[in-house]
């Protein structure tokens, strides 16, 4: 694991993952994938929905447990440029966090049969709810590294 790095409002956490670009940006682009690994440890994924295109949007759901409720997030992707980056806005629909707009960037830069992922994530209102981020993207990015060295 490669640590994070932070300030008050901009949030960079690095992973390497075992699978090259093009699979590693499958996973962040296609419902199916999405749902197999995005949402932090003991959540699920019930819903996925992607509209790949700048100006597209996308929901993700995520579930804690069998009875917990569903949080939802969604955004506009603002760049799409297979398969090295991806720019999209984030918001929570639900109330799992407040409603502030903040932008998401992920970067894959090839390392032959591996891929070093950027996840740069800016404009939070405070350290905390950067903070809470950070705690989230952690677990949810070592299920990414967990999926794809499985090769799945």
């Amino acid at each position: 694991m490669i640590p994070a790095t932070s300030s008050d409002t901009r949030l960079v956490i690095e992973r390497v993952l075992r699978a090259d670009r093009e699979a590693v940006f499958r996973c962040w682009t296609d419902p199916a994938h999405l749902m197999r690994w995005f949402g932090p440890a003991e959540h699920s994924t019930p819903l996925a929905e992607v509209d790949l295109r700048v100006g597209g949007r996308y929901r993700i759901g995520m579930k804690k447990g069998a009875d917990g409720p569903t949080h939802i997030v969604g955004g506009v992707y603002r760049e799409i440029s297979p398969p090295e980056r991806l720019v999209f806005t984030w918001a929570w629909e639900t109330s799992v966090q407040p409603a502030d707009e903040t932008l998401v960037t992920v970067d894959l830069h090839d390392m032959g049969d591996q891929t070093r992922l950027v996840l740069t994530q800016e404009k939070f209102p405070s350290g905390a709810m950067r903070e809470q981020h950070f705690e989230g993207w952690s677990s949810c990015l070592d299920r990414l590294v967990r999926l794809v060295g499985e090769g799945r």
